[in-house]
């Protein structure tokens, strides 16, 4: 009998804490998601970026909840998975405490080669000729003197302010973002990007959207939807990718 190859998993836009909807009903859609995954047979686990809404830690406080979201993601680790995560643009602020959990920061664009299939992962914002107002916005966001300034706050008003901002920005956006195909920044990146660098595969998250759109040089590209009303997720067998509650679209 043939042994079942390896899988590994990728989720992004979960925002754990967000306010609208049902909070405690995408948690809850997230965990059974995390404790769904075969043990035995996951090697890896990529959280894309913005699994938390709203993400800040001091250097002895973190953000309080989440206990069955960590209890699911030690359990995996325990059994032998390999957890990575990056910072998203609204879970930017880790420093040190999902490292402490065992859990592996990745930088975007990051180059990963998975049983022999190149990949180029990532949260996805800030790749590609995005608008200089959002460059100099998250540029503020990764400067480390602001970061410590901000550290300053009291956690019971820093929290507030951010969960606060992070909320209205949400919902100041449209519910549906429409992808601009080979005019959208993140294409026109992962076309340079493969110039240099053999890529079967794009992954990201951050325009809230499902998208598969094939490069110039024949390598594809998706985005991951948010977990705002369903539960979007992608996995690779070792030969393709296939998707969980992922409504491609081709661009």
């Amino acid at each position: 009998m043939e042994t079942p190859r390896p899988l590994t998993y990728f989720v992004a836009d979960v925002h754990l804490g967000l306010d609208v909807n049902d909070p405690a009903d995408r948690e809850r859609r997230f965990v059974s998601f995390l404790r769904s995954l075969p043990k035995e047979r996951t090697q890896a686990l990529y959280l894309l970026g913005d699994i938390w809404d709203f993400w800040y830690e001091y250097r002895d406080v973190v953000p309080k909840g989440y206990v069955r979201v960590f209890a699911a993601l030690t359990e995996l680790m325990d059994a032998g998975v390999k957890v990575y995560f990056f910072q998203g643009n609204h879970d930017v602020w880790t420093y040190h405490y999902f490292e402490e959990l065992g859990m592996k920061r990745l930088e975007q664009p990051a180059y990963v080669d998975i049983e022999g299939t190149h990949f180029c992962l990532g949260h996805g914002d800030g790749l590609g000729p995005v608008p200089v107002g959002y460059r100099l916005l998250r540029g503020i966001f990764h400067n480390r003197v602001l970061q410590f300034l901000f550290s300053l706050l009291h956690p019971w008003l820093a929290f507030r302010f951010g969960n606060g901002w992070s909320r209205r920005n949400r919902l100041a956006r449209h519910s549906d973002y429409f992808f601009k195909g080979k005019d959208e920044p993140l294409y026109k990146f992962a076309s340079e990007y493969e110039k240099t660098h053999p890529v079967d595969y794009f992954i990201f998250g951050h325009y809230h959207v499902d998208i598969k759109i094939r490069t110039p040089e024949g390598a594809d590209l998706f985005v991951l939807k948010d977990w705002m009303t369903s539960s979007p997720y992608l996995y690779f067998d070792g030969i393709s990718i296939l998707g969980g509650n992922f409504q491609k679209s081709e661009k």
